[in-house]
């Protein structure tokens, strides 16, 4: 039933994205299909649906599974109507009851059975989330009160949010706007609010790890995106520096912590933060780095899908999740080595990979606008960071096994979620089709890019 709901959500969201028009509010001017919403929808609902088709398989292959399939499909298909009516709303109040949503729907599943830490982790997950969500909440009744002392009736359609120059140039809309920024960077991932992260991507099942990572935190984006394609023509320079200051540190606490770390799925959590980071210093710069931030966004959303997924194969398998206890993976997991190799290159930023080529147009931007001391402190930070991930994850995939152990054999249709998504990787790195490249370059314009 839930690959049924996903390919259907899969394949209606690339047709909305790719075959049809770019319309205008729609539903009473509560749901919009522009640009945003298309390359969103499409994003959120093919992960989804790969994630989906892991879950039908380890169903199948281990029937002792099935309850564990059950909840996750039971909890799963409301959240992804709740993100599908985040990513398509017109509306800020509407898409933030839906944000709220994907949230009660996705605390359930980060527990795992005869766990007290899982337990523990989800409950931490859904404190943050709603402080974060809170203070968003906060930011928009702020927006509401300018607006009602601007012109006695306050809105929260994008469309007339846009206009509004002296609404959000004054004190109250300049306050709202920082803390709806605040309060989706929590969500997001983004310092100083990030701790949640790492304990809940590494206490999750690996399903819920990749949802959380590649969904989710694509809703908090959309929902930030919003934000700022209202204010970009108003107090442009307000947000940057908020948004530059923390993506700085966001990267910066990332990397001191992958350094820290020992655990392998802690380590892609920090991993996540630091992608955060990037992505805010990113939309800080604007202009011309905009559209490689939505290159970065798109592949960092099938990286962590690939690499939450490949890290519950190793943690089922090896029975630990210390980086020093695992070794050999290339030999004894063969599938699960090169999607571990593959997935780390392309966190780290190397060609072919989307996320290259992002990251490059981000730090031409950051030259661009005279940023020199974020370049630096950015260039700073991702060295860190890979010289860090390459010393623990590489030694897990080409080093000598601890122990010898005859694994069972790993067939490709198991891999088959993951192939696609690295195809697609690979394939933003290399070549995008006029009609993908177009729908970028329409969401980068809103973002006030070329």
């Amino acid at each position: 039933m839930l690959v049924g709901l996903a390919s259907v959500l899969a394949a209606g969201a690339l047709g909305l994205a790719f075959g049809a028009p770019t319309t205008g509010p729609i539903v009473g001017g509560y749901f919009t299909v522009d640009a945003t919403a298309r390359l969103f929808l499409a994003l959120v609902n093919s992960v989804f649906f790969g994630i989906a088709a892991y879950v039908h398989h380890r169903e199948r292959a281990l029937p002792e599974l099935r309850p564990e399939a059950l909840r996750f499909a039971t909890w799963s298909a409301p959240f992804i109507v709740a993100a599908d009516v985040v990513v398509l709303s017109n509306h800020l109040l509407l898409a933030w009851l839906a944000l709220e949503v994907t949230t009660l729907a996705a605390a359930p599943l980060v527990t795992r059975p005869r766990s007290p830490t899982s337990v523990r982790a989800s409950f931490r997950y859904f404190l943050f989330s709603s402080v974060g969500l809170g203070i968003a909440l906060l930011g928009l009744l702020c927006l509401e009160r300018a607006l009602e002392l601007d012109a006695g009736r306050a809105t929260f359609f994008l469309g007339d949010l846009a206009g509004r120059t002296r609404v959000l140039s004054s004190l109250w809309g300049r306050v709202g706007v920082v803390l709806l920024v605040l309060g989706y960077g929590t969500k997001f991932g983004l310092a100083p609010m990030y701790s949640w992260l790492p304990e809940t991507y590494d206490q999750a099942p690996p399903a819920t790890a990749a949802l959380l990572a590649s969904v989710q935190s694509n809703l908090a984006l959309v929902c930030l995106l919003r934000v700022l394609e209202v204010q970009r023509t108003v107090h442009r320079d307000f947000v940057a520096a908020e948004l530059l200051f923390v993506g700085l540190a966001s990267m910066g606490v990332s990397a001191f912590s992958i350094v820290a770390t020992r655990n392998f799925k802690r380590l892609i959590a920090y991993a996540a933060v630091n992608h955060a980071g990037v992505i805010a210093i990113g939309l800080g710069i604007g202009g011309s780095a905009s559209y490689g931030v939505l290159l970065y966004v798109v592949s960092n959303a099938f990286i962590k899908a690939i690499l939450f997924l490949t890290a519950g194969k190793i943690e089922s398998h090896y029975r630990t999740k210390d980086a020093h206890g695992i070794r050999g993976l290339i030999r004894d997991l063969p599938y699960s080595g090169v999607f571990l190799m593959v997935g780390t290159f392309a966190l780290l930023g190397f060609p072919p990979f989307g996320s290259f080529l992002g990251e490059l147009l981000i730090l031409a931007g950051l030259i661009q606008a005279g940023q020199i001391v974020v370049f630096v402190l950015f260039c700073t930070f991702i060295a860190m960071t890979f010289v860090a991930m390459g010393r623990t994850i590489f030694p897990m995939i080409w080093g000598l096994p601890v122990r010898e152990v005859a694994w069972p054999r790993q067939t490709a249709a198991s891999a088959a979620p993951k192939w696609v998504f690295l195809a697609a990787l690979v394939a933003m790195g290399i070549y995008l089709p006029a009609p993908v490249n177009d729908l970028f370059r329409a969401v980068a314009r809103s973002l006030g890019g070329p």
